[in-house]
């Protein structure tokens, strides 16, 4: 091999708004030597993948963003070409997170093995891979279809969403992908099989939606957020299921989100309350007569309710408790504070 034979693509400034391409830079390496317990990858296929959008961006989030200057990070396919692990042979096929790059040098702790006479390898980086498994998990874990319901999946022609539509039929379920574009609706109403189908370009979005959706919502997939989600909102029946998987339509925003947008609260108190048996919805039903939830265990006739409010207090905030069945107002009242302090809610009360 001559000394400069790696293309990778690395990034060069980090974008405000959406990305161009002077926020990259195409350079060439010398591919690297591979050490005791490594080997030595030629990347087939490169994933390009919504989260990728937020490695550019220097914000706090769930992962290290990617450095100026770093290649830029992604799922692969890749082939074997130089082994210094006896796991591994030469013409082996593997997953990475080798990045845009034409070459890579991984730990063999690092890879998966491939077999292709399994299935195409390229459904490592789709249906059985990461997107196949955030559907999978997140769809039958948080969404929980029941046979009769209706699942509504946002960029449902995308890997994530597909597979989600498809899932959620095989439980069952009626399922109603929004996309955008003829062709995108096309693919997702002939080729994954969907019930229904709604071109969130369409000006009558809303408006079709609903009508597609005569019985209103029990499950809605969240990809994209923005007007997407302002047409889900008012259809969601009560005790829906919101699995929150990504808000593409937000992913560029340099600044506040426009409108009273409403998920971030819902994923704040998901992510700040997840003990809360009141945000598992297997866990909650209605008290007949009554339209109010009944917890099951613990929480059965609200014996061992409590107001979850936040308060601040000094150096940050803390859970208050309420130690006795709390009534109705009380909770509203709970609620209404909360909202104010940008805190999820005290109960799921109406």
């Amino acid at each position: 091999m001559s000394q400069f034979e790696n293309t990778r693509i690395v990034l060069a400034s980090r974008p405000e708004g959406r990305p161009t391409p002077q926020n990259f830079r195409l350079e060439q390496a010398a591919i690297p030597a591979i050490s005791e317990g490594q080997v030595l990858l030629k990347i087939l296929y490169h994933s390009l993948d919504p989260y990728m959008r937020g490695r550019m961006s220097a914000a706090k989030s769930y992962a290290a963003p990617t450095d100026i200057g770093q290649v830029m990070e992604g799922g692969t396919v890749a082939e074997v070409i130089e082994s210094r692990d006896p796991s591994f042979k030469l013409g082996d096929i593997v997953l990475s997170y080798s990045g845009w790059q034409s070459h890579a040098a991984a730990s063999g702790a690092q890879l998966r093995k491939l077999d292709p006479a399994n299935a195409p390898v390229t459904t490592a980086l789709g249906v059985l891979g990461m997107p196949g498994f955030t559907a999978y998990a997140g769809l039958l874990t948080i969404g929980q279809p029941k046979p009769g319901e209706t699942v509504v999946v946002a960029a449902a022609s995308g890997p994530v969403g597909s597979a989600v539509g498809q899932i959620a039929r095989i439980k069952g379920a009626r399922a109603v992908g929004i996309a955008g574009g003829p062709e995108k609706c096309a693919l997702v109403r002939e080729t994954f099989g969907f019930d229904a189908v709604i071109d969130h370009r369409d000006p009558d979005m809303a408006g079709k939606l609903a009508a597609a959706c005569p019985n209103g919502i029990d499950v809605y997939f969240e990809n994209v957020g923005g007007h997407v989600w302002d047409a889900v909102f008012p259809l969601l029946n009560t005790f829906a299921r919101i699995p929150v998987c990504g808000l593409v339509a937000q992913y560029n925003a340099s600044g506040d989100f426009p409108g009273p947008d409403r998920l971030p609260m819902l994923m704040r108190g998901v992510v700040e309350e997840p003990d809360d048996p009141r945000l598992h919805p297997a866990r909650i039903r209605r008290s007949p007569g009554t339209g109010l939830p009944q917890g099951d265990g613990e929480l059965d006739r609200g014996r061992q309710r409590q107001i979850q409010g936040r308060r601040r207090s000094g150096a940050g905030e803390r859970a208050g408790s309420l130690d006795r069945p709390a009534g109705r107002q009380e909770l509203r009242q709970a609620d209404r504070q909360a909202l104010r302090r940008g805190a999820p809610r005290a109960s799921l009360f109406p």
